[in-house]
């Protein structure tokens, strides 16, 4: 089986369980037939995007939310969405097509780049506020890279 079909798996199991935990989840994953270590379920987590909220009853348990659902990776929006980006100090001041700033801010969210803090987006623009000045050339070449149509 593969890392689709497990991931797949962990993705059916926490629509039908509340799953409070890492080791309640690599048990059920073990039930449904996938031999998993604590590290490649803690990847699974990661790739898939599972945050872990507080329900009503106070308990917490993993989930996919919503909004983070549908976005597409960043290899899957910037080729078509990127338009350019500059930089000063610490900031990187990234364009997009009109209306990509949103999903392209998420999907650098989600890349957790270590020289990131965080993006702001607007409808076409999105501020990368970068930990150190000397990070800007490193993510603007990043991105510029990832943005390249692939043939």
């Amino acid at each position: 089986m593969t890392k689709r079909d497990r991931q797949a798996a962990i993705l059916e199991l926490i629509k039908q369980h509340r799953v409070s935990s890492q080791e309640v989840l690599r048990e059920l994953v073990s039930g449904a037939g996938f031999e998993v270590t604590q590290a490649t379920l803690s990847r699974d987590i990661r790739d898939l995007r599972l945050v872990k909220v507080t329900g009503a009853d106070g308990h917490p348990y993993y989930t996919l939310p919503e909004e983070w659902e549908n976005t597409p990776p960043l290899e899957a929006l910037l080729p078509t969405l990127y338009i350019s980006a500059e930089g000063a100090g610490n900031l990187l001041v990234v364009k997009t097509m009109t209306g990509g700033a949103q999903a392209v801010g998420l999907a650098i969210d989600w890349e957790e780049w270590p020289e990131v803090l965080g993006t702001l987006a607007g409808d076409d623009t999105i501020l990368v506020i970068l930990r150190d000045p000397g990070h800007t050339g490193t993510v603007r070449k990043r991105l510029e890279e990832i943005s390249r149509p692939r043939s």
